[in-house]
């Protein structure tokens, strides 16, 4: 079995789109570890702020068939566009730790550049998986936040109305 996170941001119709993302995500590998949900302004272009989160669970599926399914699960909630990297978006899930692997092939990516780019990545992660090791800087990602520039962004948590989530 593999440690698997992902980041989960949406900013269309947030809390349908991502109660929706977690249930699906569900049943397809089990329980999840999720971090506290966090909004912040679209970064890269002028839109409504977006929800995040990082979830976490185990699986025996392979990477390859984790980023498939995945991308189903995008699918479902909207579909795919050629539209700009930056843009709004129903459901975004992005793989960002898949066990210790490091792999730097043309659309598979990890662990995702992201993850010590932005607060709203690093943070959620370092919430749910703290004491894990960034597999390629090798400090964890606790250490990782508290050296993170906090003043670039501004996270607010956020409680989704009936959550019956199991934070972080």
């Amino acid at each position: 079995m593999v440690q698997v996170y992902i980041g989960i941001g949406s900013n269309i119709e947030p809390e349908r789109h991502i109660r929706g993302g977690l249930e699906e995500l569900r049943q397809r590998f089990g329980p999840l570890t999720l971090s506290t949900i966090y909004a912040n302004p679209a970064i890269g272009f002028i839109g409504a702020d977006f929800l995040n989160l990082v979830a976490g669970f185990t699986t025996d599926w392979t990477v390859d068939a984790v980023v498939a399914g995945l991308r189903e699960i995008e699918a479902a909630h909207q579909p795919a566009s050629a539209g700009p990297k930056f843009a709004s978006r129903a459901l975004d899930l992005d793989l960002l730790l898949y066990g210790d692997r490091v792999s730097q092939e043309p659309g598979l990516r990890i662990p995702r550049a992201g993850i010590i780019r932005y607060a709203f990545v690093l943070k959620p992660l370092a919430e749910i998986a703290g004491n894990r090791r960034h597999p390629v800087l090798g400090v964890t990602f606790a250490e990782l936040w508290a050296a993170f520039d906090q003043s670039r962004e501004i996270l607010r948590p956020v409680v989704l109305s009936s959550q019956d989530f199991n934070v972080g």
